[in-house]
């Protein structure tokens, strides 16, 4: 197994390597936190945060894995969790898995607003920070934030950076959390680096973890 196209070596798109032939990506119908988890102690990364689907990652090559792992989690390795169904490609790479490990570098952060829970929303990949587009962002959005954080609840999802725009790269566009996911990363959005934003559209929010207003 390996993590691919992520910020460090502890999170990206799960691929693995079947009896020595090419590398292939594995579907994220059937994985889930318990399988994440044996992988990420595997690789020396700690606990498994999230498991990230949809390509989140980007879309991976070679054959597709729609394999059922049965990790129940404790398994020292993953070759002793039982897996049925080897080969079964009825997935796309639009369907490929993916795993952020707790062994992650900090890769969220709220900036400019003389506080950690408020402020202009960052994210860090392939070693850069950059902002995130305000399309279709809502208080579902900053409710996973501001949880993530641990800055309490959103007091609010201010969508119009007026002042303390960011610099430096878009990453994400079009996030739709539901509200109950754990971290981010869970949400849908329209991929790394895909947007039709500028600056000015940079997303800020307000936690309740913090007292100042914009």
């Amino acid at each position: 197994f390996r993590l691919m196209n992520g910020s460090d070596s502890c999170s990206g798109r799960v691929e693995l390597q079947w009896l020595y032939r090419e590398w292939g990506t594995v579907c994220d119908l059937y994985w889930d936190l318990r399988d994440a988890t044996v992988l990420c102690q595997q690789l020396g990364c700690g606990e498994a945060v999230a498991v990230p689907g949809k390509a989140w990652f980007g879309q991976g090559s070679g054959p597709v894995r729609a394999d059922v792992f049965e990790c129940r989690g404790n398994e020292s390795h993953f070759s002793h969790c039982a897996v049925s169904s080897w080969g079964r490609a009825v997935c796309s790479h639009g369907q490929d898995a993916g795993v952020i490990c707790s062994a992650y570098q900090l890769s969220l952060r709220l900036v400019g607003a003389g506080g950690d829970c408020a402020g202009r929303l960052e994210v860090y990949h392939k070693g850069s920070w950059g902002t995130v587009c305000d399309d279709s962002w809502d208080l579902a959005d900053s409710q996973v934030v501001c949880s993530q954080l641990q800055c309490g609840m959103p007091l609010s999802a201010p969508v119009l950076a007026s002042f303390s725009q960011g610099t430096g790269p878009i990453w994400l566009d079009e996030v739709g959390c539901l509200g109950n996911e754990s971290s981010l990363w869970e949400c849908p959005s329209a991929g790394w680096g895909q947007h039709d934003c500028g600056h000015k559209e940079d997303v800020r929010i307000l936690c309740s973890g913090k007292t100042a207003i914009f």
